[in-house]
């Protein structure tokens, strides 16, 4: 095992040891830059996996900007095609608006949801016209990222020969990241891929009729936990979707975002929620809390329950104001499995929050707290791969 790998596995380690030790939130100031672009895979049931992709794109701005340089991003969306609507068009609009000349965008297909067997000529057409396009910004290297969203549906339909998509990406310009969402990942993808989180979807328990009828009250709960990326990365989607509405309604739709664990510098959504508060900074506020070192199962501090409640006294007051529409609540789930916080205050606020308000609820636990079973989407992200097992540097600010 390389010595990267061990330095991952040592720090993946802390992060996770919820039954031992503890868990932590680790910065990333020791590790090493990486110049090598990534092919990331987010598939599976649950939702996330295009929010996903948009955070990425928004860290990739953002360190963009920190870095000065421009960096120039494709979204290529296959089976998508105009006449519906999605959760990301928001989240684009925003993208598009607050990064002018950034960011491009194509849409493919048709609109309606077919199976392999109610593919037409169309269906064929527009997927190798987009699969072209894709091809084309593969090969100019004009782009730092290229997101194909929904690919993997097209491959598992038969549209694409799925050869040729893995010839392609291999050969990809060094330093370009490519990512890839949609369901049913094959397998040809996922052995060249670098990184692989399956968004695991957590079923809502039968109810009975008046718990029901509560329960579908608390529409815009949502909780992104797992061991695998994309939590946070998702959540900032979710961040960019509200700023997306409000543009497109001309009203004003605030997000707050709250982070637990997470003192000092060096995390992996620092640039992201730079570039956000940039472009857009009378609709994003942002407080952190936490000490600027990991907190340890049975080595808890007084300073951590101090910071951890000061964090929830606001996140409180924010929720049942209405003043933000989106309230991002990042690694609160393991400041609750630190014990760090009670777990019924958080309940009677969100049985109490507007209706309007969406609550987004981030981070790994052990022991699933009561609180989730009143969320409308419940995703845990399943980490089948990573590039730190390939003893590929990680990248400060972005993997860890």
């Amino acid at each position: 095992m390389s010595s990267k790998t061990e330095s991952f596995k040592s720090s993946a380690d802390k992060k996770s040891s919820i039954g031992g030790r503890g868990i932590g939130i680790v910065t990333a100031f020791d590790s090493q830059e990486r110049h090598h672009g990534q092919l990331h895979i987010y598939d599976g049931e649950g939702k996330g996996k295009s929010q996903a992709a948009l955070g990425v794109v928004l860290r990739t701005i953002g360190l963009g900007i920190c870095e000065k340089r421009r960096t120039r991003v494709l979204l290529l969306r296959f089976l998508k095609g105009p006449g519906r609507s999605y959760d990301e068009d928001a989240a684009i609009e925003a993208l598009q608006q607050g990064f002018p000349h950034l960011i491009d965008q194509v849409r493919t297909g048709r609109a309606e949801y077919f199976s392999a067997d109610q593919a037409t000529k169309f269906d064929l057409q527009e997927a190798n016209r987009g699969w072209d396009i894709a091809k084309g910004a593969i090969a100019s290297a004009l782009y730092s990222v290229v997101v194909l969203d929904e690919l993997n549906p097209l491959l598992d339909l038969g549209l694409l020969p799925v050869e040729e998509v893995v010839r392609t990406l291999k050969a990809r310009p060094s330093g370009m990241e490519v990512i890839v969402t949609g369901r049913a990942a094959p397998n040809q993808l996922i052995q060249i891929a670098d990184l692989h989180s399956e968004m695991r979807a957590h079923r809502r328990p039968e109810k009975n009729q008046e718990e029901q009828s509560l329960f579908n009250g608390l529409s815009g709960i949502e909780i992104y936990t797992g061991e695998g990326k994309g939590k946070s990365t998702s959540a900032l989607g979710k961040a960019l979707q509200a700023i997306g509405r409000g543009i497109s309604q001309d009203k004003s739709h605030r997000v707050l975002i709250l982070q637990w664990l997470k003192g000092g510098s060096g995390y992996t959504e620092d640039a992201a929620i730079a570039a956000l508060r940039e472009s857009y900074p009378h609709l994003v506020d942002h407080l952190r809390s936490g000490r600027d070192a990991i907190v340890w199962r049975g080595q808890q501090q007084p300073i951590d329950y101090v910071e951890a409640e000061r964090a929830w006294e606001i996140a409180r007051a924010a929720i049942t104001s209405g003043l933000y529409k989106t309230v991002i609540l990042d690694e609160l789930n393991p400041s609750v499995d630190l014990e760090l916080l009670p777990v019924e205050p958080i309940v009677q606020t969100l049985l109490r929050k507007p209706f309007e308000t969406e609550v987004i609820i981030t981070g790994r636990c052990k022991n699933p707290p009561a609180y989730f079973d009143l969320a409308s989407v419940h995703s845990e992200m399943v980490c089948h791969k990573h590039y730190a097992e390939q003893g590929i540097d990680l990248k400060r600010g972005v993997d860890y």
